[in-house]
This record gives structure tokens, sequence and C-alpha cells, in this order.
């Protein structure tokens, strides 16, 4: 290990020892976070996608095909992304979760990067603010820069009254939620892209890359810098030209809409967060009309936060910045658009819980290539440490995660045999992901494995999750059982 410490020491900046390395001699990095973006992605192969920026930085990456997330919910999902640690290690399940309550002495990734020298900043959605949750202010070195998640430009979409969603991410009212109009789930003005918080969030983060320049310049003073951006989570609020960039009759649609033939009840998603916004029914489906528009402002927002991506991107060249700073984009989890029957998140389901991952490793990774290493949001801590030239962590959270540098060096090593991913409903479900399969185990905590309840699914041969196939392939459900019960008890929820 400390031979690779050295070697990419070496590479990202000066020879010298990992634990001996000064910090000005270390590589930047740069962590940019995107709500409830998918790999519906040109870099992905989605063709429908107007994702320029990130395909471009695609090119100068390596793309992980197999990435999950730990959990498909905003809260936990960034605490494991922040404390590389499974939200069924700490018991942080929920959006109002406390990180500091939970584990008091946590040290969080960019602590642990302040700890060796590094500046850190954080601007937009990086921890999760809401829901009675406050996020985690100590975990950077300065004050961190603050906007709106749900937000609406067009006075029509709440009827100039706050709407339940706002009041969720603002920690207003929180006893009334259900008394509390709902707003719009679209919005397509004519407007600015610095009117919304992303335009805002991105010409924020070109103001610290600028004065890290200076900083850098001046004292040497690397910097761990996260940026957040909010869409495409709801409500799809975009400017116009966004929204003009595709025809909605071309845009894909969901393929298969029922729920998995043989799932367990406690598996399958109806209504949920899509309900909290009109023209949404509160009971009942959503028909093709308004499908077609939900759709399309999914594909309207992630256009507009790869605008917004490409400029901090496009400043990081300009200031000369990028071939000493180490990329990541990361998606916090997936998004269904109707696939099974669901929407947003907060499932087991593929759709769910696989999310983008780019690592941007100057002299490291290939530039535009891809590996089918099976990822989890836990990895990126280890991996940024090693790649900095950090001493291995050793946080009072413990690890759960593993380095991917050897993948980066190499797309065809192995660090492990699949992703691992939770999700409680009235049962908790924890999932085991290899390349092919996915294996799902539903159970109380404290219940005992003869009252488990399954889903299998096999990714080559029934990509869209059609039938569970738990009775149809035993030795597959046993390899994944055996390796599902490697892991800690899970806390409960």
């Amino acid at each position: 290990m400390k031979i690779t410490y050295l070697l990419l020491c070496v590479t990202l900046s000066a020879a010298c020892l990992p634990a001996t390395c000064p910090a000005a001699d270390r590589p930047n990095v740069l962590l940019l976070l995107v709500d409830d973006l998918k790999p519906a992605l040109g870099c992905y192969g989605d063709t429908h996608a107007r994702t320029p920026n990130l395909d471009r930085l695609a090119s100068r990456s390596m793309r992980f095909d197999r990435a999950y997330c730990n959990q498909a919910v905003c809260a936990p999902s960034r605490f494991t992304l922040m404390l590389g640690t499974h939200s069924s290690a700490t018991g942080l399940y929920h959006l109002g979760s406390r990180l500091r309550e939970k584990i008091p002495d946590a040290v969080t990734m960019p602590q642990y990067f302040a700890a060796h020298g590094y500046r850190t900043e954080s601007m937009g959605k990086i921890f999760h603010v809401g829901h009675g949750n406050e996020g985690d202010p100590q975990s950077f070195s300065v004050p961190h820069f603050h906007d709106k998640v749900i937000e609406y430009l067009d006075e029509a979409s709440t009827g100039g009254m706050l709407t339940r969603e706002e009041a969720w991410f603002t920690n207003q009212r929180l006893g009334e939620i259900r008394s509390l109009p709902r707003g719009a789930a679209f919005e397509s003005p004519d407007v600015a892209d610095d009117d919304y918080a992303d335009g805002r969030v991105a010409a924020e983060a070109i103001r610290r890359l600028q004065a890290a320049q200076e900083r850098r310049q001046q004292d040497g003073t690397p910097f761990f810098m996260a940026v957040g951006f909010v869409r495409p989570h709801l409500p799809f609020s975009a400017p116009k030209k966004y929204w003009d960039m595709f025809d909605p009759q071309k845009l894909p649609q969901p393929e298969y809409t029922d729920a998995p033939d043989g799932a367990p009840r406690v598996a399958v998603k109806r209504g949920g967060e899509i309900n909290n916004y009109a023209p949404v029914p509160e009971q009942g489906g959503i028909n093709e009309k308004l499908q077609r528009k939900l759709i399309h402002g999914y594909y309207a927002s992630s256009a507009f936060v790869d605008a917004q991506l490409g400029k901090v991107l496009q400043e990081l060249d300009r200031l000369q910045l990028a071939d000493n700073t180490i990329v990541v984009v990361w998606g916090d989890h997936g998004f269904h658009l109707g696939d099974l029957g669901i929407w947003t998140k907060h499932t087991n389901y593929e759709q769910a819980n696989r999310i983008p991952l780019l690592i941007r490793a100057p002299g490291v990774a290939t530039p535009g290539s891809s590996t089918l290493q099976p990822a989890e949001s836990v990895d990126v801590y280890p991996t940024l440490a090693e790649l900095a030239g950090l001493p291995i962590p050793d946080p009072p959270q413990s690890l759960s995660g593993t380095s991917l540098v050897p993948v980066l060096q190499d797309p065809a090593a192995r660090v492990r045999s699949h992703a691992y991913h939770v999700f409680p409903r009235a049962k908790l479900g924890q999932a085991i992901r290899t390349e092919r399969y996915r294996l799902v185990e539903w159970k109380a905590v404290d219940e005992p494995p003869a009252n488990a309840e399954y889903e299998l699914y096999d990714y080559e041969t029934d990509p869209l999750e059609r039938r569970n196939l738990i009775d149809e392939l035993p030795e597959v459900a046993a390899e994944l059982r055996a390796i599902l019960a490697t892991y800690p008890q899970p806390q409960r929820p």
C-alpha cells in the first residue's frame, strides 16, 4: 500500500512519502454532487440526454458503469458518502437523522482532508438540510454557502403560498405539512440560469476556485471543494431554453410499469414524494400526458444542471488547475420515471440505486476509460484519501468502503465482487448487487432468517426486473445470501 501511495504522490504532485508529503504538494479535490441524477447521460449511452459537459468530463475520466448508492434517499446517501460508512452500520437511515447525535466524534471526509492541510469548502446541497435535519456545519473549514432546493419563480406554481415541499426543505411548520398546499411539479419560465439556485451555486463555485488558485500560488494550500447541485430533484424547475432542447414525444417512456411478478409486497412502492406536487393525483395513477411532461422535466433539469457543471469545469481549466485537481461527479441516488409503476426513489430496485460516478485522476486513471467494477458511495472517501497520498483513514465510525485506486489504474482489476445497499420500509431490505444479479432480503432486524422474504433478479436476462427469480435460481440465491451473511448485524431503523 505504501508503494501505491508513493507512486500516486509522484504522479499527482511531487515525490514524497505519504506520511510526510507536504500539503503544498498534494492534489486539489473537486467533489461535484448532483441530486437525483441517474445515469441518463450521454456518456452512459442515453442518446436522448443533452449533457455535453458531463460527456466531456467522462472523456477525461474513468466511468463506473456499476456504481450504486448505499441507500436511495438524500440524507442517508450523503451520510454514506461523507462518512464512508453504510447507513446500516450508523443507523442514519432517515431524512431527519442527525449525524452528531448518532456519532458525535465522527470524522467526515472533508474533516479528514482538513486535518492534512486542506482548506475545505462547501456550497449548494452537500449534506441534507430539511425534514428537521440541519446537515453538518462542522464538516468544513469555512461556513457553508446555502441555497434553495425547492424553488419556484412563477407565482402560479405556488399561488404565493408556502408549499409542502418548501416547508420540508426549510424546516418550517413541520407538524403541519399535510395542511399546506402542493407546489407545481414543474415550471419553465424564460429566465437566466442564475435566477435558479444551481446557477448561483455555479457562480459561487467559480469565485471560490479563483480564490483557491490565489491561495495555492501564495502559500501552497490545496483545496477540497464540495459543490452540490439540486436539479433534477423535483420540482423540475428549469429555464425554458433547457425544456426547448427536447421533443417530449421522442423521449423514452417506461417499458414495464407493473410491479415485478412475485415481488414481496413490502418491496413495492406507489406514490410517495411525487404526490406532494400538483397536478399529480394525490391518489391514483399518472396518465400518459402527465408522464410525458414529468419525463420531459427530468431531462430538461438534467440538461440545466449539466450546463452549470460545465461552467465550473471550464473555470477549473481556465485557471490551469485541472492537471493537479482530482474531480469526482457523484449522483446521490437514481430515480424512477414510471418504471415498475414507481416515481422518484426510496426502493431497492435498479433505477433508484444505480448512480453515475466519474473520477478524473490525472496520471492515474486512463482518460475515457470505463469499468464494470461494482462501486459504492462509501468507496469515495478511501479512494480520494489514497489519491491524495494521505494515510489510510481510520475514523471513529469505521469505514465500510474500499479504495477504488487499483481499478482506476486498471479497469479490469476487482477490489470486491458486489455492491451493498439497503432501504428501510416496514422491514429492512438489504441488497447484494453483483455485475449480473441482485438479491434483496426483507426482514425486521431482530427477526430470524426464516422469516425473511427475498427478491432475486438477473439483469442479463431481465434488465427490467419483470420477475422475481428467487425460487428459480436457488444456487445463485444461496451464494448471494452467503455474501450478505458476512455483513455485520444492521442497526435498527
